[in-house]
C-alpha cells in the first residue's frame, strides 16, 4: 500500500530523524514524502489559505486523506496498526497523512479529509509531529509482522 505524508516545511533540527524513521517505514509501506513551502506572511488566514492551495495540489485521488491534528482521533499503536492493515484491504490505493505548519491546516482542507487523527491532545511542534507519525508508521509495520520492535500491550 502506499503511504503518503504531504508535510508543510522542510524538516530543521530533527531532520535525520525523521529521514531515519521515514526509511524505516519504508520497509514496509511504499513510502512517499512531499514537503510543501511554508505559507508567507502575518495574516494566519492567508498563511493557512496558501498552505491549503499547496497541499491540495499535491494530493492524490483515490486514497484515503488523513489530517493530523490535535483535535483528531486518538489511536494506540496497536490500534493504529489495525487501521493500517484494514486500509491496505481497503477499496483506496493508500492513505495519505497531512500535517500543517505553525498554524496547523486550514478548516476547509480538514473538513475534507476523511479522517482527522491526532498524535497527541499537545500541541507539537512541527518537526516532532512528522517524526512521531513516521515512528508510528515503523512501529505499525513491525506490529503487523509481529517482530519485536513494539513492546508494549497496546
Amino acid at each position: 500500500m502506499r503511504v503518503s505524508v504531504v508535510a508543510v516545511g522542510k524538516p530543521g533540527a530533527l531532520s535525520r530523524e525523521i529521514r531515519d524513521y521515514e526509511a524505516r517505514a519504508g520497509r514496509y509501506w511504499r513510502m512517499e514524502v512531499t514537503e510543501v513551502s511554508r505559507g508567507r506572511g502575518r495574516v494566519a488566514r492567508l498563511v493557512l489559505q496558501k498552505e491549503a492551495e499547496s497541499i491540495r495540489a499535491r494530493l492524490r485521488p483515490g486514497h484515503r486523506t488523513v489530517a493530523v491534528t490535535r483535535e483528531g482521533r486518538h489511536f494506540s499503536s496497536t490500534a493504529f496498526a489495525k487501521w493500517m492493515e484494514r486500509m491496505t484491504w481497503g477499496p483506496e490505493r493508500g492513505v495519505q497523512f497531512l500535517i500543517g505548519g505553525a498554524y496547523g491546516l486550514e478548516a476547509g482542507l480538514r473538513e475534507e479529509c476523511d479522517l482527522a487523527m491526532s498524535l497527541s491532545a499537545l500541541t507539537l511542534p512541527h518537526d516532532l509531529a512528522r517524526m512521531v507519525l513516521a515512528e508510528q508508521l515503523y512501529r505499525a509495520g513491525t506490529i503487523l509482522r509481529n517482530e519485536p520492535y513494539h513492546k508494549g500491550a497496546e
